[in-house]
């Protein structure tokens, strides 16, 4: 074997372990604002899959093949947590400790709200929130989508230390970004942060609660049930009595009685869209987000 040959082998071999040594796990996430945080972590390593894309419904989601074969590969995912992303359950169980499941919130530091219910709050039958009733859609909070990337970043760097430099600066640079967003958001809501306004479903609190909304309450518990007619003659007297002049429906959900509810009255209907359905999937979703819904709900919100 000539000396060259011999050289040649040692370069390849030192190539692919170098390739090796600085591969990026496989990563992947539920729901395209959690995906949007951790491809901002990620930015420059590689990037996460996500399985739940466009206008598909978490709440009825079905795993294709293609994406169980996905899962099947994946060393890390990232997921809100097993009562929202139930659909993950079975798939995951097959699994077993082959795979880092993570739950986000029970990440230390997550503010946490409990799910509403009384009045025009109705309570999921299905318990659209964990034992003990908390709602589930953190993201809405940028502080916590703050503790997410904290959580994205600690993660990845333990079981991928050759990349946490990267995924450090990244998670800083995001939570800059972060507070920039939540100074802007809080300037942008506060001119309508009294008035009255209903959502299709209660997914907002966390938005709510951090800008001091004023959602009067929900049409449905959980989007696929309609209401029935006792439930939409008091949601038009909510109307009513409280002046109500927006209802904000979903991209996911756009059903026919809802004009129902806006018959002989002044209300109007606009969306609102907490997963950012019509929004292309990345690092930038999540800031398009939040924005898309400070500036629907200021447009409506503030006519007349």
């Amino acid at each position: 074997m000539s000396a060259i040959f011999r050289l040649s082998l040692l370069v390849a071999a030192w190539a692919v372990c170098a390739a090796q040594a600085a591969a990026a796990p496989k990563v992947v996430v539920s729901i395209p604002p959690l995906h949007s945080l951790v491809a901002g972590v990620m930015e420059g390593v590689a990037t996460p899959e996500l399985l739940v894309r466009g206008s598909a419904s978490i709440h009825t989601y079905t795993l294709r093949p293609s994406q169980l074969r996905v899962l099947g590969r994946a060393q890390v995912i990232f997921r809100v947590g097993p009562e929202l992303e139930s659909f993950l359950d079975k798939p995951l169980a097959t699994l077993g400790d082959r795979v880092r499941v993570v739950d986000l919130i029970h990440w230390p530091g997550m503010v946490l709200l409990p799910s509403r219910r009384g009045g025009v709050w109705q309570q999921d039958p299905h318990r659209h929130g964990t034992r003990e009733h908390t709602d589930n859609h953190i993201w809405l909070d940028p502080r916590n989508a703050g503790v997410i990337v904290g959580a994205v970043a600690a993660t990845l760097s333990r079981i991928d230390p050759e990349h946490a430099g990267i995924y450090g600066a990244n998670g800083k640079a995001l939570s800059q970004r972060l507070e920039q967003l939540d100074r802007h958001l809080t300037a942008s809501l506060l001119p309508v942060g009294r008035k009255p306004y209903l959502v299709f479903h209660d997914a907002y609190r966390y938005l709510e609660a951090r800008y001091g909304l004023n959602a009067i309450g929900a049409v449905v518990a959980t989007p696929e049930r309609a209401p029935g007619a006792l439930r939409i003659r008091n949601i038009r007297k909510q109307i009513r009595q409280n002046g109500i002049r927006c209802l904000f429906r979903e991209p996911q959900f756009h059903p026919s009685w809802i004009n129902l509810l806006t018959e002989e009255s002044a209300i109007r209907v606009a969306d609102l869209d907490p997963l950012g359905a019509d929004l292309q999937p990345g690092p930038g979703l999540y800031f398009s987000l939040m924005q898309n819904l400070a500036s629907a709900l200021t447009a409506c919100l503030n006519r007349p």
